[in-house]
């Protein structure tokens, strides 16, 4: 951080500073505010907000900037300065900022004011601050993509109005006279999280994510007015809610929005007392945690859902497939096939009751096998793994053929055969664009850095193009 100006008082606060500094480093780049708010995908009333320390700064935000500034990682620091300065819970910026970062939970994220039943819900949605309209959104920048939230009327500038999408509808007076006429409302939502569930198969979460937050905020009204049994299946129903939230939301790529649904969910799991549910969602975590870039906090979450777990489940089977997952990617090869030894023989005697983990088969496993082996760099097995388990599913999991086309795609590119690849990406490019998978996106961008030496190759240069054709790029 440079010397402190001495247009600075002597009690100046820290974020006074930062602003400081960021004025100083965009005037030594020669860039207005609108120029560095465009390049750092940030609305230009915000930024000058920050500088004169009139508005909570978020660590991304300071990342954003740092990076839109060349500044090495100097804003950053001077932010985590700033932070450590500043008097704890005396500052909207502190607040803020650690929310941002740590996605917190607690009372008073995001709430402003009367709206208690939605305080979780427009809290968590992912905004630079809470009267910012943004959404999150794939963005190229610096030669990587990132998932970041950026200004609505930016994005639908851009052309690439699909990804707009998830603004959160606000609820209707109409809506609030339809769920107070309701006598028996447990079996409305039900259906209709099984019907959101069969769309994001379909669709993506992208357009499903705001019909779902929207249905969480009147399911949420409804539990709070009931008492009794139906309070009761209402926060069992909401509980599972919050954890579909967490997994749309992940998928589009808003981790701090997956991260607070998700421990939500956990909460409302332990008030429920329903262990199979506690058990599951400790598997989302784990899932979540190794999808972040954190396996050895998967590995104590996948634990946890495995003692939590009934012996003889399915849903102990699940856990153990988290576990192996998360030493594929910490490079134990070894214990990842041990771990997926053992998912099989316990699937073999794993009871057929309930409705956690229906779903698996032995095929699942070794499509989970598959993803794991690329981890390791076993190229070849993962390829065939993946075209396998493309060949296998059913029309309808449009989004699941993406993710599974763009890992097919980046096996055979770890195999070399970077023709084949190219030519499978662009088919996932477009199931991506239609989804908004972050998933799909995300190992897009990896197969886009594998292929870029090999641009004159057959396919190559049209998927490259294609996925830049999807994601927003700064001016």
């Amino acid at each position: 951080m440079g010397q402190q100006p001495s247009e600075l008082t002597p009690d100046a606060g820290p974020w006074h500073r930062w602003g400081y500094e960021l004025r100083e480093f965009r005037e030594a780049r020669g860039l207005s505010q609108q120029a560095l708010a465009r390049k750092a995908l940030i609305d230009r009333s915000h930024l000058g907000r920050f500088e004169r320390a009139e508005r909570a700064v978020p660590r991304h935000a300071a990342v954003a900037v740092d990076e839109a500034l060349d500044a090495a990682g100097a804003l950053v620091r001077c932010w985590d300065w700033a932070e450590r300065q500043a008097p704890q819970g005396a500052s909207a910026m502190v607040s803020s900022a650690a929310t941002e970062e740590h996605g917190a939970n607690g009372p008073g994220h995001g709430a402003n004011g009367p709206t208690d039943l939605a305080s979780g819900m427009f809290g968590q949605a992912g905004s630079i601050d809470d009267d910012a309209d943004t959404v999150v959104v794939p963005a190229r920048i610096h030669g990587r993509i990132l998932f970041v939230p950026v200004p609505r009327r930016v994005v639908l500038a851009s052309g690439l109005a699909g990804l707009a999408a998830t603004t959160l509808p606000v609820p209707t007076a109409a809506a609030a006279t339809v769920l107070a006429d309701m006598e028996s409302p447990a079996e409305y939502f039900a259906q209709l999280r099984r019907v959101m569930i069969q769309t994001d198969n379909l669709i993506g979460p992208r357009h499903v994510l705001p019909a779902l937050q929207q249905h969480l905020v009147t399911l949420s009204a409804r539990r709070r007015a009931a008492r009794g049994a139906d309070a009761a299946d209402l926060l069992a129903l909401e509980t599972r809610y919050e954890e579909l939230a967490g997994w749309f939301a992940q998928d589009i790529g808003d981790e701090r929005t997956a991260h607070g649904h998700t421990a939500r969910a956990l909460d409302t799991s332990h008030i429920t007392g329903d262990t199979d549910l506690t058990a599951y969602i400790l598997g989302r975590k784990a899932q979540l945690a190794v999808d972040t870039g954190h396996p050895v906090d998967a590995l104590g979450l996948a634990a946890a859902a495995r003692r939590t777990a009934r012996s003889g489940s399915r849903l102990e089977v699940i856990a153990v497939l988290h576990e192996a997952h998360a030493h594929a990617i910490l490079g134990d090869g070894p214990e990842a096939h041990r771990y997926y030894d053992t998912a099989l023989a316990l699937l073999g005697r794993a009871d057929v009751d309930g409705v956690w983990g229906s779903w698996l088969d032995e095929a699942y496993i070794s499509t989970a096998r598959a993803r794991s082996l690329a981890a390791l760099g076993e190229y070849a097995q993962a390829a065939a793994g993946f075209d396998s388990a493309i060949a296998a599913l059913p029309p309808a999991y449009r989004r699941d053929r993406g993710v599974y086309l763009a890992r097919a795609a980046r096996a055979h590119a770890g195999t070399g055969n970077m023709t084949v690849a190219a030519r499978i990406g662009v088919q996932a490019v477009g199931i991506a664009a239609e989804t908004g998978s972050a998933r799909i996106i995300g190992q897009l961008d990896r197969l886009d850095k594998t292929l870029a030496p090999a641009n004159g190759e057959d396919g190559v240069a049209e998927f490259r193009a294609a996925l830049d054709r999807i994601v927003l790029h700064p001016a």
